[in-house]
């Protein structure tokens, strides 16, 4: 027996967008679009044609656009109170839009009716009656978004059923029952969904938001009270607390519920699709979210990585390719010799269960740990501490010694009197067996002692020319100490290709920095590009 369908309806572009902080581009919007549509989404709410330009331009250019999975919707409301549907500037803007389907909300609470749309209660059953029946003329899809429907229902069941009624009258493709302010119990949703499809014979849909963390709870209860059409956004975006989270439906309604949604290739392409999004909308990806989010299958305690390598469904629901994402070990101070030898191992580095050698790395890592540094977030560093384990490990250089000077002075009055800084370091390291005394300045000391360094290595590694430090961070980790407390630093580091992350702690802030730009350069050399040195 088939599994049955349920048609997924995506307002990332619109109602994603009323979010604080993103302003999505015409450009960004058809990017997304794209992306949408390879991961199987039957509907992509586009936006408010004739509400504003960027919208009116989206819809032109979007014609273009060759879809092969999804429909472009075009979103707007039932007419004006005072004007006739056929004048209606609102729905011609849908029609002028070119989409083969286009959703309108209309009031479906009494009290919303009166209060806010100002108009008795049998007009706006007519309102919603002619605003569907006026696009279903011009031979569209329409979807109704009844707003305020389950709050609407609790206070008048009777008016809330009517307006939806109206819509069916008007010949409406699909219903679709708003919790607008978020409010909903799932159990009060899966009992007013059964009302209503006693009362309809449209199909239903759902359209939650999150204000009580339930958007995605919501959903899945309408789904299995009946709804057939479920509406949210990528990475739950939207006003307010958000909307239902598409990336938490997607694979609750396919692999935990057994309906059929989207295929189990376009599944496998749900994390990329919300990091795609995110860095469009410019907005960090969320790393605690289900299913997509980068710690979703983190293992940190050392009791579940060792059950985790005995039975990879120990401490996950789900295989995470499925929806394609990851595994993830963490080292910590929590951590055991499983979660050892587990990195080790994708590292590459044998260590054997029964040794001794994961048991003395475990100690190392806790020792260091209660000294400031923390590997959960700087592999590169911690793959660097299993490398000098590793007996025979040669380093491709080594510190003799470093200074660094940082000079304030005023110019005189006739010179401007800015106030100027000055740093510069003095580096010794030794390659083989020759020492490279260098000296650099830089605008601040820990770009004085980069320079110098890179300025000492260079002859030997050319390729460490291409090492860009990306994100520098410092930490206070106490602060009662003031001035003399425990700093911890992390840096990123590319090559334009590759990225890693290392760390360096210590009470003095420039030594913190430069342990953590030391295993920056010496972990590009180890593994990023290992053909880096220049043969003699």
């Amino acid at each position: 027996m088939a599994a049955k369908r349920i048609d997924l309806y995506d307002t990332t572009l619109r109602d994603g967008a009323q979010q604080e902080g993103i302003s999505f581009t015409v450009s960004d919007k058809l990017k997304i679009t794209q992306k949408l549509d390879e991961l199987g989404i039957n509907y992509i709410e586009g936006g408010w044609p004739g509400s504003n330009p960027k919208d009116t331009e989206f819809f032109e250019k979007a014609k273009n656009l060759k879809l092969k999975n999804a429909v472009l919707v075009a979103f707007g409301s039932t007419r004006r109170v005072d004007t006739d549907a056929e004048k209606d500037e609102g729905l011609k803007a849908l029609v002028r839009a070119g989409t083969r389907a286009v959703n309108i909300v209309g009031k479906s609470s009494a009290r919303q009716v009166t209060q806010v749309l100002e108009t008795t209660l049998p007009n706006n059953l007519k309102i919603i009656r002619e605003s569907v029946g006026f696009l279903k003329s011009r031979g569209l899809t329409v979807f109704y978004d009844a707003e305020h429907f389950f709050d609407g229902f609790k206070i008048d069941p009777d008016y809330a059923i009517d307006t939806l009624l109206a819509a069916q009258q008007g010949g409406v493709d699909c219903l679709v029952l708003c919790d607008t302010n978020g409010g909903t119990l799932p159990a009060e949703v899966a009992d007013i969904v059964k009302q209503v499809r006693k009362k309809t014979s449209k199909p239903l849909g759902i359209h939650a938001h999150n204000d009580s963390e339930l958007a995605v709870a919501v959903s899945l209860a309408a789904v299995e009270n009946g709804a057939q059409h479920v509406e949210g956004t990528i990475n739950g975006y939207g006003e307010r607390c958000g909307n239902a989270n598409l990336c938490s439906i997607i694979p609750a309604l396919k692999l935990k519920m057994g309906y059929a949604c989207v295929t189990a290739r376009q599944l496998a392409k749900l994390t990329d699709a919300s990091r795609f999004v995110a860095e469009v909308a410019n907005l960090a990806p969320s790393s605690h979210q289900p299913y997509v989010g980068l710690s979703a299958f983190l293992h940190k305690a050392g009791l579940h990585v060792s059950a985790l390598s005995k039975w990879e469904e120990s401490y996950q629901h789900i295989d995470p390719e499925l929806v394609g994402n990851s595994p993830k070990v963490v080292i910590s101070e929590l951590s055991g010799k499983s979660n050892i030898i587990f990195k080790a191992k994708e590292l590459g580095i044998p260590i054997q269960p029964s040794g001794k050698e994961a048991r003395r790395i475990l100690e190392q890592i806790k020792e260091l740990e209660s000294l400031g540094f923390q590997y959960e977030d700087a592999d590169a560093s911690f793959e660097l501490l299993i490398h000098r384990s590793q007996e025979g490990y040669k380093p491709p250089f080594e510190l003799v010694d470093y200074m660094v000077v940082v000079e304030r002075h005023r110019r005189l009055p006739a010179q401007g009197g800015k106030v100027e800084f000055l740093s510069e370091a003095t580096i010794k390291v030794k390659v083989d067996n020759k020492i490279m005394h260098t000296a650099s300045e830089g605008n601040g000391p820990v770009n004085a002692l980069d320079f110098a360094l890179r300025k000492g290595l260079l002859e030997f590694y050319p390729g460490l020319s291409k090492v860009d430090l990306i994100d520098y961070k410092v930490r206070i980790l106490e602060g009662s100490s003031g001035t003399g407390s425990q700093v911890r630093v992390f840096i990123e580091s590319s090559n334009g290709k590759v990225k890693w992350r290392t760390v360096g702690s210590s009470t003095n802030i420039i030594e913190a920095s430069w342990l953590a730009l030391y295993d920056s350069m010496e972990y590009f050399l180890l593994r990023v590009n290992k053909s880096a040195r220049r043969k003699k």
